[in-house]
Parts: structure tokens; C-alpha cells; sequence
């Protein structure tokens, strides 16, 4: 009983903040729902409907912490297409239909649905959609109404539109535009004024008030009518009893038609996308770093859309900017969702008529600002950063998008993106051998009870990735993870970005992520994101480093080494211990070196084995010189290398004063005289006071390692540690 009443005390604590947070969201979503929906041709009300429907079934029923609900910028374009093919009455009954596929898909546990699609061609699909908006509302902004029969007509009608404006006679065309241009400025400029009390207002809602200030400056001061044109002014807006009591017709008689089961389709693939999508950034914007539960949520907005459909709403689904604004005010917990749907009624009960002195170019210029950050052109140059063939992606999604419509466009994004996958591994079979055998192997290590190792093999993209993700979503954040690729043929740019983001929540969180495996591979770019593919020889000019190899750039900084990451095939050095008697050192890479030559730490591949029984392995190994002479002895846990060693006629030394250590680990070598004068009493008490290593000495030098994969940069810097500490004690 106690944490539940922490709980509940720790809420009521926090509440203050939270009608905070969800008044200023309130101020964005009024503005935003009005504009959504008209530019989706949809009721002006219904945008503010659908955030206050979302809001509360939401923020009482969802799975996620800090997110904010309500009408979309992804579904403007499919909500007009629904509306101007099928009717508005036929249009809600297919946003109810798309939230019944909502519910359905979070009672399948299909949280991951966006996992399942490029990163590229989800950039390409939301860039289109960001032209969308652009391209129809640019000309209501200039107060020029125009219909053409695709976004592309309209994006190129924006040249003529901008002339037509310079030339405009119409007194209350020029009012419209001038409104439209003046709140595309602050939109623009808003977030580089740096004034705290002016950022208590947000844009869009100063852009709100301005109208409305405008509006009565004509009437109550001069006197006269507004002067921008009648037909650019929000229509007649119900009040709240009418809204209540008058419930729109919701007709099912489309239900057979193809047409109707297209936009239920497209409603439910964009909603599910963009509020998971939304979900996951906001999870990282959580100053508590809590995760979210996206099947609960996937629910939650489904049952929310259906409601908003019949009571004359759009789509709910989970906005990034809304809940970004939450996140910035001190938002904690869902009751900032639920508050912001509080304060929505409030605005609609007390200013439903003020409404309509806003015009609508000044409500469209926050659409046709929202639409141009969505296809940025700074998104083109990031994209192209991370690899040419990420570009191709996005543009073949984006222009399909465009041309044929959501689900054709994003259809196409991944079919280009596997064709591109198979060109580039010039095979096709490895992705068909493996599509549905498991590929993830994840274990506890016995060493470490907070570390896990994954391993991946044979290839990694975006069509299994889940199953990457099963396994890194079951670790707590707390927890040290290594994910290593070393088995992996190929692993392409959705799974590197997603990868990222786990690092980000588990630094955040305490824990360690550390990607290990790719060193070996070539990428077509420097960025962390680039997809990454094994190549039979590495570069040696112009070498693209992975972050791993930039991290031991620093460690070698740090340590006053020299780090060298090319491939070295002399390895003779270590054809003298005993390990590598039975295996076959193939090279040496990523080698760290002191300046006097007699530390060396390195990651290295062997194999052991021949023909079919052939194993290729790769692990990190430390090397040093000890400059005397000393005996020739392998160490380990006793656990460990009792049975190796057995087979060899080799007997564990004991010391009688040291049971501890005797107990603990397995010492074996041939001159037992020698090596018992070796390990002096010190030396003895470093081994029991520090991590378990496998340790051998060829009588000149060490050889000292852990576990048989590469090591993490964590790992890296233990082991130099160790070593250091132990070339001291030996000296």
C-alpha cells in the first residue's frame, strides 16, 4: 500500500505543474486543431474536437508518460483525399473504421509496426506529406483560393500566386495576404527572440491573438468592418451546447466501396506511424527516461479516434511538437494531456464566437511553416550525409508519395530500399536464407550480473530488426549491453539510427551500450548512421572510422598511445603461446600502442578448426613485454580452465599460504619451482583483488584477455588498466 500512496502523493505534488504545461500546450493546439482541420476541408471545430476526445481517453487510458494528443499534420492529405472522394458523413465512419484497426493492432501487440519500415523512406513519406500541406495552404496564406488536381500543381503555382499577391486591387485581398505574410514571420522568427516573457505565449497562439486584436482595433476604434475579405475568415463556429447536443451524421453506406477501405487504410498506417514514431522521440525527452507502452497507447488513441469520428472529429494520434511544448513546461505525468483537453473546452465554452475574427491565412501560415519544416531542405543535405543510397530512398517515397498517393509511396520506398540492399551485397540469397531464422543470440554474461551480450549474425535491417529490439527492449537501462556485429554480414541505416537511440536512453538511464563488430566493415559515408557492409580488404585511405574506433581515437589521447585501425597481418608475436598453438591468427586491427613498443592492446581475428568444423573468431587481446625473464604459465578461473588444461597433462599450482587463490584459479605451466618464486605474495594479491582475465606468458611477454568477442570501450579501458597495474607489480 505505501507506493501506491507515494504515488499518489507524488501526483498531487506535481499537479500545479501539469495545468501548467497543459495551458500552454492549450494555447498551441487551439490554433493548430482550427487550422488542421480546414486545411483537411473538414468542419473548423473538428480539429478542436479531436484534441479534447484524444486528450482525455488519452491521458486516462494510454500507455506513454509526457505525450499530447489531438489532430495530426500527417493526416491533412489523406483526410482530404477521405472527404473529398467519399463525403464528410462517409469520411468519419472511415476515421471510426481506421480507429477499430488502431485498437485491433494494439491488442496484437503491433507497437513495432514502424520498425518495419525504412528510416529513409519514412523521412521521404513525412517530407511528402510536408509538401502536402505546403503546396495547398501556401496560396490560402496569399489569400489566393486555387484547385488543382495534385500537390505538384499547386507547389507549382506558387511563383504565380506570389505575383498575384503583388498585384492584388482588392483591398480585402491585400489585408488577407498581408496577415498571412505578417504570421509567417513570426512563426519564423518567434523562436529567435530570446525573451522569457514573451515565450510564455506560444506562436501560433500570439498569432490568434494579434487576429483578434486586429479585428476589434477596426471595430471598436475606427469603427469599421475587418477589412480582410469575408470568404478568408474562419466560418461560424457551434458553441459548446451545440456541439453536445447536434451530433454530425456519420454514414456507413460507402463501407463496400474500395475507395472507403483506401482512406481507412492510409488513416490508420499514417496515425499508427506517426504517433508511434512521436512516442519514441518523446520517450527520449522524458526527464525521467521512463518507456512507454506503445501497444496500450496504440489502443487508447483507437478508442479515442472512434469516439472523435462520431462526435465530428479527425484521427487522434500523438503530435511531437505539442508534446515537446509539455516536456519544455514541466509536464510530468498524462494529467498535462488531460489538462490541455480541459482548457480546449474552457477556450470553446467562453470564446467560441472570438474565433471567427481570425482570418484564415494567418491560420494556414503556421500549416504551410509546419509543412516546410517537414521537407526541409536541411533534410536532404543530413540524408545525403548518411549515404548516397539513402537518398535515392527518399526521393523514390517522396515522389511516389506525391504522384500516387500514402500507400503506394511508402510501398515503393521499401521495395527500393530492398533492391538497393541486394545490388549492394550483390546477394540475394543471404537475405532470402535468412529472412525468417532467428539471428539474435542474447545471454547473460556469468561474470557480470548487469551485463548482457548480443550477438547478431548474417544480416541486420529494417525488415528484422524486431527482433533485435525483443531482446534490447527486455534489458533495463540500468544494465550494461554489448551488441556485436562482428557475425553480421550486413547492417543497414534504419537499424544504426535505432541503435542510437538505445544508446542515448541507456547513457541517460546509468546504463552502457556499446556497439562492437563493425570496425571491419566499410561504410559510403563518415556518418554514425551509414549502413555498414563487410568488405574482403579494409581501406587504408580516406577509412571511414565507426564511433567505436573514434572512441578508441580518445582512449589512445587519453592514454598517451598511438591507435592505428588498419588491418596488420603480422602476428607472429604470438605463435609462442600456448592459445594459439591450435588456432590460426589470421591479422590484428585497431591496435592501441604505447611509444615504447611494450604494451599492445588490439582486437584480433583467428580461427580454429578446419573445413566444415572451421570457426572464425574475434575478440580484444592485450600484449605486453615484460623486459625479464620469467617463467612460462597460463592463468584462469579455475572453473573455466580446469578441463582445457587436464587434457594437456598439465596439474593446477597451489600455494599452501594463499587457499584463496588457490581455490579461485587455475595456474599450470611446466616449471612449477619457477613460477611459484614468480608469483610473489603481491603479485598473488593483485590477481585475487581484481577481474578475472585469462593470462599466459610465453617467458618474455603476456598475453592477456577476457571473453572470446570484441570488447567494449568500457572493456578497452579496464583492460588497459589492469595491465598497466600489473606490468607495475611484476617490475
Amino acid at each position: 500500500m505505501t507506493p501506491k500512496k507515494n504515488n499518489i502523493s507524488l501526483f498531487i505534488k506535481q499537479l500545479p505543474k501539469n495545468i501548467f504545461s497543459g495551458f500552454v500546450v492549450s494555447l498551441i493546439a487551439l490554433p493548430l486543431g482550427l487550422g488542421l482541420a480546414m486545411a483537411s476541408d473538414a468542419p473548423a471545430i473538428a480539429g478542436v474536437i479531436t484534441a479534447i476526445i484524444g486528450g482525455v481517453i488519452v491521458s486516462i487510458l494510454g500507455g506513454s508518460h509526457v505525450t499530447i494528443t489531438g489532430p495530426g499534420n500527417g493526416l491533412v492529405g489523406v483526410t482530404l483525399v477521405a472527404i473529398t472522394t467519399l463525403g464528410l458523413e462517409s469520411a468519419y465512419a472511415a476515421i471510426v473504421c481506421s480507429g477499430v484497426l488502431l485498437m485491433i493492432l494494439g491488442f496484437l501487440r503491433m507497437g513495432n509496426l514502424a520498425d518495419f519500415f525504412p528510416s529513409s523512406a519514412i523521412q521521404g513519406m513525412l517530407a511528402a506529406i510536408g509538401l502536402i500541406i505546403l503546396g495547398k495552404q501556401f496560396h490560402i496564406m496569399f489569400g489566393h483560393k486555387i484547385s488543382r488536381e495534385n500537390t505538384i500543381d499547386y507547389l507549382i503555382e506558387i511563383p504565380y500566386t506570389i505575383n498575384d499577391a503583388l498585384h492584388y486591387e482588392n483591398t480585402g485581398l491585400i489585408y488577407a495576404a498581408v496577415a498571412g505574410v505578417i504570421s509567417l514571420l513570426i512563426m519564423v522568427f518567434y523562436s529567435k527572440i530570446r525573451n522569457k516573457y514573451l515565450q510564455l505565449i506560444p506562436a501560433p497562439m500570439w498569432i490568434v491573438l494579434l487576429s483578434i486584436g486586429f479585428s476589434y482595433y477596426f471595430e471598436l476604434v475606427l469603427h469599421q468592418d475587418n477589412p480582410i475579405a469575408k470568404d478568408y475568415m474562419i466560418p461560424a463556429i457551434p458553441s459548446f451546447s451545440e456541439i453536445t447536443t447536434q451530433l454530425p451524421e456519420v454514414s456507413f453506406l460507402n463501407v463496400g466501396s474500395l475507395a472507403f477501405w483506401g482512406s481507412v487504410l492510409s488513416l490508420t498506417l499514417i496515425a499508427s506511424i506517426e504517433s508511434l514514431l512521436s512516442i519514441k522521440a518523446v520517450d527520449k525527452l522524458d526527464p525521467e527516461k521512463r518507456r512507454s507502452n506503445v501497444n496500450r497507447d496504440l489502443k487508447a488513441i483507437g478508442l479515442g479516434t472512434i469516439g472523435s469520428g462520431f462526435l465530428g472529429g479527425l484521427n487522434v494520434v500523438t503530435v511531437i511538437a505539442r508534446s515537446s511544448v509539455n516536456v519544455n513546461n514541466g509536464g510530468t505525468n498524462r494529467s498535462s494531456n488531460f489538462f490541455h483537453a480541459f482548457f480546449l473546452v474552457v477556450f470553446i465554452v467562453l470564446f467560441s464566437t472570438q474565433l471567427t475574427r481570425i482570418p484564415l491565412p494567418a491560420l494556414m501560415a503556421i500549416l504551410v511553416y509546419t509543412g516546410y519544416k517537414l521537407a526541409s531542405p536541411d533534410l536532404i543535405k543530413k540524408i545525403f550525409s548518411v549515404g548516397k543510397e539513402q537518398l535515392i530512398i527518399f526521393f523514390v517515397t517522396l515522389l511516389s508519395t506525391l504522384k500516387f498517393g500514402l500507400i503506394i509511396g511508402i510501398s515503393a520506398g521499401v521495395l527500393i530500399t530492398i533492391i538497393i540492399h541486394f545490388i549492394i551485397n550483390k546477394n540475394v540469397t543471404l537475405f532470402l536464407r535468412h529472412w525468417v531464422k532467428p539471428n539474435v543470440l542474447m545471454f547473460r554474461e556469468d561474470d557480470a550480473k548487469s551485463s548482457y551480450y548480443v550477438s547478431v549474425k548474417h544480416f541486420c535491417t529494417f525488415a528484422n530488426f524486431y527482433r533485435l529490439k525483443q531482446k534490447l527492449d527486455a534489458i533495463s537501462e540500468e544494465n550494461d549491453v554489448i551488441v556485436d556485429f562482428s557475425m553480421c554480414e550486413f547492417v543497414d541505416h534504419t537499424v544504426m539510427e535505432n541503435l542510437n537511440n538505445y544508446q542515448g536512453t541507456f547513457t541517460k538511464k546509468g546504463g552502457h551500450f556499446d556497439i562492437v563488430g563493425l570496425d571491419m566493415h566499410d561504410a559510403d559515408s563518415k556518418h554514425p548512421f551509414a549502413l555498414r557492409k563487410t568488405v574482403p580488404v579494409p581501406k587504408f585511405f580516406g577509412y571511414n572510422l565507426t564511433k567505436r574506433q573514434e572512441n578508441l581515437e580518445n582512449i589512445a589521447i587519453d592514454y598517451g598511445l598511438e591507435y592505428s585501425p588498419d588491418k596488420n597481418k603480422e602476428v607472429g608475436f604470438l605463435n609462442e603461446f600456448l592459445y594459439f598453438k591450435t588456432k590460426q591468427a589470421n591479422y590484428v586491427y585497431n591496435e592501441l600502442i604505447d611509444k615504447s613498443k611494450d604494451v599492445k592492446l588490439f582486437d584480433i581475428e583467428f580461427s580454429e578448426g578446419e573445413f566444415i568444423a572451421k570457426e572464425v573468431i574475434r575478440t580484444s587481446m592485450l600484449h605486453i613485454n615484460l623486459n625479464i625473464s620469467a617463467p612460462v604459465f597460463s592463468l584462469d578461473r579455475e572453473s573455466l580452465i580446469d578441463k582445457v588444461y587436464a587434457l594437456a597433462g598439465f596439474s593446477d599450482i597451489n600455494f599452501e599460504k594463499h587457499a584463496d587463490f588457490s581455490k579461485r584459479f587455475h595456474l599450470v605451466g611446466e616449471n612449477q619451482d619457477n613460477i611459484k618464486a614468480f608469483f610473489s605474495d603481491d603479485l598473488v594479491r593483485f590477481f585475487e583483488s581484481n577481474p578475472y582475465y585469462h593470462l599466459e606468458s610465453n617467458g618474455s611477454s603476456l598475453l592477456i584477455f577476457s571473453k572470446q568477442r570484441i570488447a567494449s570501450t568500457k572493456e578497452i579501458k579496464a583492460l588497459l588498466d589492469f595491465g598497466k597495474r600489473l606490468k607495475s607489480v611484476i617490475s
